[in-house]
């Protein structure tokens, strides 16, 4: 399981956070992955201790490394490669209960109109 040298595109595929190597090549080519705080390449070299930043849709996750793995295994297993910052967890958090909290206090006048009201838009403007 444990390798000496491991590319950041397949240390991710491994430890669980994109379903397959192309994915995560191509968040770490578009910036949405930081090595140590830094844009890197997809063949950059991992090291233990180092800490990844990375976007997943709306969260924001950062991990330290703490075992280097080549082969995918199961999720068990690739929980053991990283540890998540304590402080990133509460922040996530609070981000999912303001998202949850904001999309059931929308009003039913910022929504699109159904059909039946299309239709009396439609008749009004024909009128005019």
């Amino acid at each position: 399981m444990v390798s000496n040298t491991v590319r950041l595109d397949k240390w991710l595929w491994a430890a669980r956070f994109y379903r397959t190597r192309t994915i995560a090549r191509n968040m770490i080519n578009s910036g949405k992955v930081h090595y140590n705080s830094q844009r890197s390449k997809a063949s950059k070299t991992m090291e233990i201790g180092s800490i990844i930043t990375l976007k997943q849709g709306n969260t924001e996750k950062t991990v330290v490394v703490k075992a280097l793995s080549s082969q995918r295994r199961g999720a068990q297993e690739a929980l053991t490669l990283y540890s998540e910052v304590f402080d990133n967890l509460a922040k996530r958090k609070n981000n999912s209960l303001q998202r949850k909290f904001h999309t059931y206090s929308s009003s039913n006048s910022e929504r699109r109109p159904n059909k039946k009201q299309r239709r009396d838009i439609i008749r009004l403007k024909k009128c005019q």
